[in-house]
């Protein structure tokens, strides 16, 4: 990762530490006996992990246009990266029922066709940052994080009734599949009125 400046190399640490929140918090669905049956560890752990991943947000952005590092690949891997990490622990709240499926598919289509709008702005050669409306849907993707995270924790500390965190979780999926549907949108509308490139003249 030679040719990754800092503010990527914070990037990818989101990456990396995705599957491992996927892991811990599955542990105790998997019923291994060497396990035990005590997961209160777990807790800390995946707020650990989730606080990093969304901190790292900010971090990384300030890094890059602090060290005046800010690159095409950053712009493209930062959320790649980002989605990456939100999908893994999105994935783990559906499964856990705490995610409600039909917010989690608005915002899976929302994404990938985010993706596919970017390499569309890519034929016109302009990479495609984040806007004004991708800051509002990150930001309703962590406060739904953290509600959808309490409620998944309540049970693993012993806490018999996590119906209001729950119920808090689900209100703001559907609030951040709202953001995220209008935010495609707002790119959708951004790539619309990017002008093609102007066609090669053959030698």
């Amino acid at each position: 990762m030679c040719f990754m400046t800092l503010a990527d190399k914070v990037t990818a640490l989101r990456l990396i530490l995705a599957p491992f929140f996927f892991i811990i918090y599955l542990i105790p669905s998997l019923q291994l006996a060497f396990l035990g049956d005590d997961f209160r560890w777990t807790v800390p752990v995946l707020w650990i992990l989730f606080a990093f991943s969304e901190a790292s947000d900010l971090i990384d952005g300030k890094l890059a246009r602090s060290r005046g590092e800010v690159s095409d690949f950053g712009k493209l891997f930062d959320p790649f990266c980002d989605i990456m990490a939100r999908i893994t622990y999105f994935l783990c709240f559906a499964l856990d029922g705490t995610l409600p499926a039909i917010p989690f598919l608005v915002i899976l289509y929302r994404e990938f066709g985010i993706q596919f709008l970017r390499n569309l702005m890519m034929k016109k050669n302009v990479v495609m940052a984040a806007r004004w409306s991708g800051k509002i849907k990150a930001v309703a993707y962590m406060a739904a994080g953290i509600a959808a995270l309490a409620a998944a924790s309540a049970p693993r500390l012993g806490i018999a009734d996590a119906r209001l965190p729950r119920l808090a979780g689900q209100v703001l999926f559907y609030a951040a599949a709202l953001a995220s549907a209008v935010s495609f949108m707002d790119y959708f509308q951004a790539y619309r009125k990017t002008p093609d490139p102007p066609p090669q003249k053959s030698a």
